[in-house]
């Protein structure tokens, strides 16, 4: 199926799914860092045009800021679009290390959040549709290395103690809608 499949698959559930933040439909992106969410979530836009894309990349505020970037997910975005109000989305700046600008989302149709804790419970109660990438850890940390080179790897293991304590927590894997194999999507 690949990731085109896998992104169309996901956008005919998505549009078939009740709206669970007002009359925003959300699909949330999960997994660890490097699983390929990115890689979905810019070919679920294609699915549905016009539809914004949150990622908690921008959320984090750091490299100890994972429950931090979950936190803000639902208090600046899902709860104020649930409420019918338009969100303001916090955007942490990696390389000046501060906040910048937040941008203002109005409430879409159909919302696209991926990150690592995208699908945590707390932000549960507002997504319509939970995907879950699976991928093995040697494999992501040479697509995090890969991508983001020495940004990361003095950072990989502090992250990667986080990504373990948010999932054994939230067992966002069990709760998935969709799960998908990030190494040979099908």
């Amino acid at each position: 199926m690949g990731w085109e499949g896998i992104a169309a698959q996901a956008g005919r559930r998505l549009r078939d799914a009740r709206p669970r933040a007002g009359k925003t439909r959300v699909v949330a992106i999960d997994g660890r860092s490097g699983a390929g969410k990115t890689t979905l979530a810019q070919r679920l836009r294609a699915q549905l045009p016009g539809a914004p894309l949150v990622s908690l990349e921008d959320l984090y505020g750091g490299w100890d800021g994972l429950d931090h970037g979950i936190s803000l997910l639902v208090r600046e975005v899902l709860r104020p679009l649930a409420a019918g109000r338009a969100a303001v989305v916090p955007r942490y700046d990696w390389t000046s290390q501060s906040w910048t600008t937040p941008s203002v989302l109005q409430p879409p149709e159909f919302l696209i959040v991926e990150g690592v804790g995208a699908g945590a419970q707390a932000a549960a109660r507002y997504e319509s549709l939970l995907v879950w990438i699976e991928v093995d850890g040697v494999v992501r940390k040479q697509r995090a290395l890969d991508r983001d080179g020495d940004l990361v790897e003095p950072m990989w293991e502090r992250w990667a103690a986080q990504e373990d304590r948010v999932i054994a927590r939230e067992q966002t894997p069990a709760r998935a809608d969709i799960v998908v194999d990030g190494v040979t999507p099908t």
